[in-house]
């Protein structure tokens, strides 16, 4: 059985092996996510909210937040539970995201969009509840983490996930639509904030709930940033590349909408060079962890080359 403390992290010749380690932390992940949220009355919402939170995918945020943690001498049942209230947060913004009011889509991860099987009713409540039980989770299970650094995780998190952060970002986005004329700038900032504000506070937040320094924080911060970055450029080329079987999600929704994307504005080859400069310079971020960095440097890697 694999647990915290026996995931396969090399391979045979040393090597890191990124295959095991992603698959025993998904498993990790699963577990922890199938006892955060037991069924219980009213049963509508919790099944729609179960739905999907357990609906499969990389799990790549909880798994950014856990090796962060690691990183800097933290423990996997330290960060566990902010972990999960980050897949938490992230399922309510696809929820949300997939609404007929707003990107209006039928398919996620290979299966119907939560409204489509539950109505938007409870599709919008669905996400509501996530959003909340989040930050409960957070608050209520954390263990061995100083109570001041619960808190700053909680405000960075709260901070990440609203106006200043990833509903700022969609605002700006939904406003964009249809405007050919749409800047680098303004593309720049929607994608900063709609996907990178989460994708930084799953590093940060693993920083901060494992003691690490300010200087710790800024390094981390910039390479969550460049990352975040770069897996919205390469987003927008699978939209473009890829097939709904391969992807699990509707394609061609962004040249549907007439939105500016990094491929519309700079082509699929200069897009791919400008995401793996800014995976280079996420990486260099990590030099004074060393060899413990390992794991973030292969997620870093493996999000410009995924395929879904």
């Amino acid at each position: 059985m694999i647990t915290a403390d026996n995931l396969p992290e090399t391979t045979r010749d040393g090597k890191f092996d990124l295959v095991a380690y992603l698959k025993a932390k998904q498993q990790l992940c699963e577990a922890a996510l199938e006892k955060a949220l037991p069924m219980q009355y009213p049963e509508t919402i919790y099944e729609a909210m179960r739905y999907s939170l357990l609906a499969g995918g990389k799990r790549l945020r909880p798994i950014l937040c856990l090796a962060t943690t690691e990183m800097l001498g933290g423990t996997t049942d330290m960060a566990m539970p902010t972990a999960c209230a980050l897949e938490m947060i992230h399922t309510m913004s696809l929820i949300h995201d997939d609404l007929p009011a707003m990107d209006n889509d039928d398919y996620r991860r290979g299966k119907l969009t939560n409204h489509k099987v539950y109505g938007e009713d409870i599709a919008i409540l669905a996400g509501d509840g996530l959003l909340a039980y989040a930050f409960e989770y957070i608050a209520a299970q954390t263990q061995n983490v100083p109570p001041q650094q619960v808190l700053q995780v909680i405000a960075k998190l709260g901070k990440a996930v609203g106006a200043a952060g990833l509903v700022g970002g969609q605002v700006v986005d939904l406003e964009s639509e249809g405007k050919s004329d749409t800047s680098l700038k303004t593309l720049n900032y929607i994608h900063r904030h709609k996907t990178g504000a989460l994708l930084e506070i799953c590093v940060v937040s693993g920083g901060v709930l494992a003691g690490g320094t300010p200087e710790d924080l800024q390094r981390l911060s910039a390479y969550a940033q460049n990352i975040g970055l770069a897996f919205q450029i390469i987003d927008d080329i699978l939209d473009i590349t890829a097939t709904q079987e391969k992807l699990g999600k509707s394609i061609g929704k962004d040249q549907q909408a007439q939105k500016v994307t990094y491929p519309s504005l700079w082509g699929i080859e200069e897009s791919k060079k400008q995401a793996e400069q800014l995976i280079a310079e996420a990486c260099a971020q990590l030099k004074p962890f060393g060899e413990k960095a390992q794991p973030l440097l292969a997620l870093g890697h493996f999000i410009v080359s995924r395929d879904r």
